[in-house]
């Protein structure tokens, strides 16, 4: 995924994500719920200064840019901040520090106490204070809360400088609330209403006072409501296919709203399996990255579907949903429905050069925010990615070999088809049988990739390849996604055209063997560019050919593995996105030395799958040392390549997105790998292949396995060559089976 913000050279066709200023604190504090996101600094706070990207977003738009609150005109001391066990709510704890009057000492550190808890529903932030008196004589106090709106689009705050835009209107005041408004270019009318209960003492301009005494051990609570509104004249779709409300709704209270939310956690939570080890803190890595994925799950009118990422990918992203429904496939296969019907429904049917689209093509993103309703970036409906559509085909084969859901696969099946057709013909623009990229639109993205910064494919001496460009990996998910749909199609009863997708397969495995790899190198060239020459690059982009099963040489396959896990490539905590003997590495960049936990997770699957299972498990050791250093044990999208020091953490990257669906999905896809584990719901077994378990994971017990409408729970005990499996209960049909 890009940083798709300003183009910084006219050179360059990229989007990029701006750093003005430093980051004061990376400890921010996020809650999401359907199209609404807020980043909080760690006392609840949206401050105007510091992390640009604090605020409440809506639809791709910023509808709160300031929330602060002071005691006495202070800002108070902080205690302690968290994100609760389910991602739903947050709480801080706050004490007031010495209050002085007149120059004296009226109220001491540690007297006042404060709690302030929040949660998003239903495109609205609720907030409870509660603030108690410990002190031993009466307190008077005043308290303040500074609100501002500033109805940026997002792309605005990462850094798209904006010729024109609507027009801020003039705010509402009321005794009990406030009302934010801002009319668009686009003709929406875009508002944020807080209302206030109790009302507060008094309104002044954007602050609310509130007039506070408090006998000893009093304690008083205060609540506010913060609800968006996006309406025009007639009614219009947002990005994932609601409809927006047509007016302003009345809020519900805060403890209304947190049932709900706790509600819909729960019943989230009974679809997956639980997963619980020996290990306390790898347990905290789970149990943050499963809350994490369901906050980032949001509900379309196609099923689920997780967004990519905040602040900056807080929408439908095609290859990011495919790879972390892969990743989650086999604990929560409902991930992949949504996605797969989403993604069918969306698919391009049409050449539209603007959007890099043509028929058959999967979609890359889609934003609902005024900046693309208007047409400023192409992003409104985009399909500039080249991986998007052969993926969409291995999920599609991933996901009925794990459930055997035969009905849903017949609805997709024509969807399948004009993804095929889009590989064998628009797919290969130039007709060397590799599937390649090169831009259409003048906004687009450059390249087309997963990693898809500018500067991300190159030549050896540095300099940048012509297009069309023809990546490695892409080769591998074609291969993959032909074998994939010749599996589909043979059991939807077309024999012929499932031989002839399994002979288009071989080809194109030879043909790559041919091409791509470098002997010298033991790796493969990272693509071939519209001159046939091959870009003799080391990344990690080729561990995902091992993933995708491209390689047909085993021997090939160690040896890439071992110049991965080598010290120039693997940095102790994972595998870089470039060795560091290339020409542009940097441990700083995005895409060109820094480490992508997904990227490693992808890679290590590979490894298991070629039986690597000892590579596999160092990139599980170096992510889970990692986590144990990041905030609430959260992976970011990525972090920086520098070698591993001892104690000493990783390097955090600026303006990583945390959380990020396909990060939080990495743990699962590792202990899978680790394991050899597959669901295959077709036979109605779990199959362990040569299972492991790295030292520090002793037991592993997952209850409520469901494979169809049976269930397992198992307890896994490391041994030091293997596994041992036990079954612990067995409702229904299924059964255990383990290979060497």
């Amino acid at each position: 995924m890009v940083p798709e913000v300003v183009q910084i050279d006219d050179e360059f066709d990229e989007y990029y994500i701006t750093t003005s200023s430093d980051r004061l604190d990376d400890r921010t504090r996020v809650l999401k719920h359907g199209d609404t996101f807020a980043v909080f600094d760690r006392f609840g706070d949206i401050e105007p200064f510091g992390p640009g990207e604090l605020g409440i977003y809506h639809q791709d738009t910023r509808f709160l840019s300031r929330m602060v609150l002071r005691l006495e005109n202070r800002r108070p001391l902080l205690l302690s901040s968290t994100i609760k066990d389910d991602s739903a709510s947050m709480g801080v704890d706050l004490m007031n520090g010495d209050i002085r009057r007149s120059g004296q000492v009226v109220i001491t550190r540690g007297t006042i106490h404060l709690l302030r808890s929040k949660v998003l529903w239903n495109s609205s932030c609720y907030e409870r204070l509660r603030i108690h008196s410990y002190g031993d004589s009466v307190v008077h106090l005043t308290l303040a809360i500074d609100f501002d709106a500033d109805f940026r689009d997002i792309f605005e705050v990462r850094g798209l400088e904006r010729t024109q835009r609507g027009q801020l209107l003039p705010m509402e005041v009321t005794r009990d609330s406030l009302v934010f408004s801002y009319r668009g270019l686009d003709d929406r009318l875009r508002s944020t209403r807080i209302i206030f209960t109790p009302p507060p003492s008094k309104l002044e301009g954007s602050t609310a006072y509130f007039q506070i005494r408090l006998d000893p051990g009093d304690e008083v609570s205060y609540r506010w409501a913060i609800t968006f509104e996006s309406r025009e004249d007639s009614k219009s779709l947002s990005p994932v296919g609601n409809l927006v409300p047509a007016g302003p709704h009345v809020p519900c209270h805060y403890e209304d709203a947190l049932q709900k939310t706790s509600t819909e956690w729960m019943r989230l939570k009974a679809e997956e399996p639980v997963i619980r080890t020996s290990n306390e803190q790898f347990n905290d890595w789970l149990n943050r990255s499963r809350a994490d994925l369901q906050m980032m799950r949001t509900e379309t009118p196609h099923g689920p579907y997780p967004y990519a990422g905040v602040p900056w990918f807080s929408t439908v992203f095609g290859r990011d949903g495919i790879i972390t429904a892969l990743q989650t496939l086999w604990c929560n296969p409902s991930i992949a429905r949504g996605v797969l019907a989403y993604l069918a429904a969306t698919q391009a049917n049409c050449e539209n050069n603007e959007q890099d689209a043509q028929p058959g093509k999967i979609l890359h993103e889609t934003r609902g925010g005024e900046v693309a309703m208007l047409g400023e970036v192409p992003f409104r409906r985009y399909y500039g990615s080249v991986d998007s559509t052969p993926l969409f085909i291995v999920l599609a084969g991933a996901y009925f070999r794990r459930t055997g859901d035969r009905a849903f696969i017949e609805t997709i099946w024509p969807n399948v088809e004009r993804a095929l057709a889009w590989l064998d013909h628009y797919g290969d623009s130039n007709g060397d049988g590799f599937v390649d990229y090169a831009r259409k639109s003048s906004r687009g993205l450059v390249h087309q990739g997963w990693k898809d910064s500018h500067d991300s494919v190159f030549h050896d001496d540095g300099s940048p390849p012509k297009p069309p460009i023809a990546l490695c990996e892409v080769q591998g998910y074609v291969y993959a996604a032909k074998m994939a749909a010749a599996e589909l199609a043979d059991e939807l009863g077309f024999r012929e055209r499932s031989q002839s997708l399994i002979q288009d397969a071989v080809i194109l495995q030879r043909r790559f063997e041919d091409a791509f790899w470098c002997e010298d190198m033991s790796t493969y060239g990272i693509a071939i560019d519209g001159d046939g020459r091959l870009c003799r690059v080391r990344t990690s982009n080729a561990g995902h050919c091992l993933f995708s099963g491209i390689v047909s040489d085993r021997s090939r396959a160690c040896r890439m593995a071992a110049a991965l896990v080598s010290q120039s490539s693997f940095s102790g905590w994972g595998i870089r996105t470039l060795a560091v003997t290339e020409v542009h590495y940097n441990p700083m960049s995005y895409h060109n030395g820094s480490v992508w936990p997904h990227d490693n997770s992808l890679i290590a699957a590979g490894f298991a799958r070629y039986g690597l299972k000892e590579e596999a498990e160092s990139i599980l050791t170096g992510l889970f040392d990692a986590s144990l250093f990041f905030d609430i044990h959260r992976l970011p999208e990525l972090f920086c390549g520098f070698p591993r020091r001892p104690g000493e953490s990783p390097t955090l990257y600026p303006v990583s997105c945390s959380p990020q669906a396909w990060a939080s999905g990495v743990v699962f896809l590792l202990l899978q790998a680790c394991l050899g584990l597959e669901v295959q719901g077709v036979e109605n077994q779990v199959v362990f292949s040569n299972p492991r378990l790295p030292p520090f994971l002793n037991e592993v017990r997952i209850h409520n396995l469901r494979v169809g409408a049976a269930s397992l729970d198992l307890l896994l005990t490391r041994h030091q060559q293997d596994v041992g499996i036990n079954i612990l209960q067995r409702k229904g049909n299924v059964s255990v089976v383990v290979t060497k």
